[in-house]
């Protein structure tokens, strides 16, 4: 981007409306007003082609996409996951880098009566703040989710994650659903996963039932509970907050409050 005099920008801009008018295309305002996505059109990071609308309703669905959220959709493209999350009463927010794709993704909201809950915005993917979202929607390649991973990792334990097909390397969706073939999906593109982001719970505790210790890879739990001078295996996993896992025959939960582990049994 470079920044010209009034004069030089008039001039510029004088060309561009030629050659627009040359090839029987509006140009400046009028050209955005009418500017139509292409499916396979280039973008910064990956192309756009849009979620099939069953999958953008299942992956709101999977994540329990309610009016308490704050929903954010990584490479919004025509904000269709945004406008559908607004439709359920949520507060959604579209980040996408191209100018074109945000002005005709807001006009789409204002056609639907959302552009209070449906907002969009140009920005860069890695220099945004996703803090604020209960749920995180996405539609991008697997070297973009990864390159975002520890990002995501490191929001508030519980917010939820969406993809559409693509995964986030070794760390394993909690829910996968399939629905290659069915209707409104005969596109390759549509499998959702799932990822609620885990607490980091792992070290070693002093509960009522002994000593635990607790190894963490993503949600998957192991490690070992030492209680009477006997051990036993831990396997659990973390879902947000809550701490789940069994050793020998018994099963426990619990939360992680402050560096104490408030532990109960589960049966």
């Amino acid at each position: 981007m470079f920044a010209a005099s009034p004069r030089i920008a008039a001039a510029v801009f004088a060309v561009f409306a030629c050659l627009a008018q040359a090839q029987n295309k509006p140009a400046g305002p009028e050209a955005a007003a009418t500017y139509e996505p292409q499916p396979g059109q280039e973008g910064k990071d990956v192309i756009w082609l849009p979620t099939p609308q069953v999958v953008v309703d299942k992956m709101l669905d999977v994540a329990r996409v309610g009016p308490r959220d704050f929903v954010m959709d990584l490479g919004s493209g025509d904000g269709r996951t945004v406008i559908t999350a607004a439709r359920r009463g949520a507060t959604a927010m579209g980040i996408e880098y191209n100018p074109d794709m945000v002005a005709y993704a807001k006009r789409n909201a204002d056609k639907a009566g959302l552009s209070q809950k449906a907002s969009f915005v140009k920005a860069d993917l890695f220099e945004t703040d996703f803090s604020k979202a209960s749920v995180i929607t996405m539609f991008l390649l697997p070297d973009i989710n990864l390159k975002l991973r520890p990002k995501i990792l490191a929001l508030r334990p519980g917010t939820r994650i969406v993809s559409n097909t693509f995964t986030m390397g070794d760390w394993e969706p909690d829910v996968k659903v399939d629905l290659n073939g069915q209707p409104g999906c005969e596109s390759s593109y549509c499998t959702v996963l799932h990822w609620v982001v885990p607490r980091r719970v792992a070290g070693t505790y002093s509960v009522a039932q002994g000593e635990l210790t607790l190894k963490q890879q993503f949600q998957m739990l192991t490690g070992s509970l030492k209680s009477g001078g006997a051990g036993l295996d831990v396997k659990g996993r973390v879902r947000g907050e809550v701490i789940e896992f069994s050793a020998g025959e018994k099963r426990y939960t619990g939360r992680l409050k402050g560096k104490i582990l408030e532990l109960r049994d589960a049966g």
